[in-house]
């Protein structure tokens, strides 16, 4: 290895983990030691990667107020970055605020990073043209059993007991945050992008099930089958239509095929 490569790596440990090997390297003066000038770009680096979770999870800064810091400081010390792309940096912070105390005692700051997590994954996913409510209509009625459908792929399923969706809404909106509620069951979410806009609501249990059910390759006579656990056979087709024609209109469709 290279003295400069050495000297790289150094400097990367002490950005990353406070290790101070590289202070040997640098050279201080009477305005600034070196220990000093090192702590500039310590500070520096962890006050970049608190603002880009401010950015990334506005809805989180909001539950947590003056403490944000403190806990993405926690974070970077459990899972300091390691993608080039500080677009990554927050990929388990869910899993971070589920199991260290003190804020896995609130598990609406999980949720809340789970649901942010989602949207920026849903914004960033690959475009995708989506079919119109009036492809139903040239659909032939002997093709209805084989119909399958493709999920646009910035969809994105949750489970939530809590209305955070509500709460990012409030602060997306610069407004005064509603109070938490938390349900007894957890409620299923979609998180899809439309006409470059992040839209999400809640899904039924029926719902849920059938959009899972589509996104495994599920045939439309499978689907009808499945939501015979839900609904009377006789119920079962305008039902699975709805949901179709709902779908269709949300901009969750992008091909329809009849093989």
């Amino acid at each position: 290895m290279s003295e400069l490569n050495r000297a790289q790596q150094e400097f990367q440990q002490h950005l990353m983990a406070g290790d101070s090997t590289v202070v040997k390297r640098i050279v201080g003066d009477a305005r600034a030691p070196a220990q000093e000038r090192l702590d500039v770009y310590y500070q520096a680096y962890r006050l970049r990667l608190i603002e880009v979770l401010e950015n990334d999870f506005a809805g989180l800064k909001a539950l947590l107020g003056d403490d944000f810091a403190v806990m993405v400081n926690g974070y970077l010390h459990a899972h300091p970055s390691q993608h080039p792309s500080v677009r990554w940096f927050g990929r388990r912070l869910q899993e971070f605020l589920a199991t260290v105390a003190p804020w896995c005692e609130r598990f609406e700051l999980a949720e809340m990073a789970a649901f942010e997590w989602a949207w920026g994954q849903a914004f960033d996913a690959a475009d995708a043209a989506v079919r119109e409510p009036d492809a139903l209509a040239r659909i032939s009625p002997d093709a209805w059993a084989d119909l399958q459908l493709e999920l646009h792929p910035s969809l994105r399923f949750l489970q939530l007991r809590t209305n955070v969706p509500m709460i990012f809404g409030a602060v997306a909106r610069d407004e005064s945050m509603p109070d938490l509620v938390t349900e007894t069951e957890p409620v299923d979410w979609l998180v899809w992008r439309r006409d470059l806009v992040v839209r999400w609501r809640s899904l039924t249990v029926d719902e849920a099930w059938a959009l899972q059910a589509i996104a495994d390759g599920a045939s439309f006579a499978q689907l009808c089958e499945g939501l015979c656990d839900w609904h009377d056979v006789a119920d079962v087709p305008i039902r699975a239509a709805s949901f179709l024609r709902g779908w269709l209109t949300d901009g969750l469709i992008t091909r329809i095929s009849t093989n």
